[in-house]
């Protein structure tokens, strides 16, 4: 299993507001996740009974080393009790930190992190969160029949790329 920052939030409307700016920053949904009793998200797709089973089994996959077999049942808890958690899975030591600037920015009630030694090199997060920033992996000479489209609004580069007209995008 790679790192793993994972908050708890008192609120679902918190913790819906933190999964928005980690998406606005950069970081791509599948590494962004939200779970509370109204938007179970990945853990409705657990085989246990209850929602409190599939709670526990779903934490359980990601804090899965020595110290910290407390967390699924504690976390499964809070999710019963009303709280909501936001995953997020860093690549790298910029987004690592990145993630977690937001996620303290929204004062959680609690943090776990989970091997955050096994950073990848990957990396989708803004550096800082001022101007939007783009980087191109090649000249724009070289991306023949491509148009490429920045969403300067966002703080991260978003590639909208139509392929010539035999394949138009819908």
């Amino acid at each position: 299993m790679s790192a793993v920052i994972l908050a708890v939030f008192n609120d679902y409307e918190t913790a819906y507001h933190v999964r928005a700016v980690l998406v606005r920053d950069g970081f791509p949904t599948d590494r962004v996740e939200l779970t509370a009793p109204c938007e179970l998200g990945r853990v409705a797709c657990q085989p246990a009974q209850t929602v409190h089973d599939k709670c526990v089994q779903y934490f359980r996959t990601l804090l899965r080393n020595e110290g910290e077999e407390h967390y699924p049942e504690m976390l499964a808890q809070r999710i019963d009790n009303g709280a909501a958690t936001i995953t997020v899975q860093p690549r790298g030591s910029i987004e690592t930190v990145r993630a977690t600037e937001i996620l303290q920015d929204a004062h959680p009630s609690d943090v776990v992190a989970h091997d955050l030694a096994k950073l990848g090199w990957e990396r989708a997060a803004a550096k800082h969160s001022g101007k939007p920033w783009q980087i191109l992996r090649q000249p724009m000479e070289r991306l023949p029949g491509l148009v490429v489209k920045l969403q300067s609004a966002l703080r991260c580069f978003h590639f909208l790329v139509c392929v010539r007209r035999e394949y138009p995008l819908v």
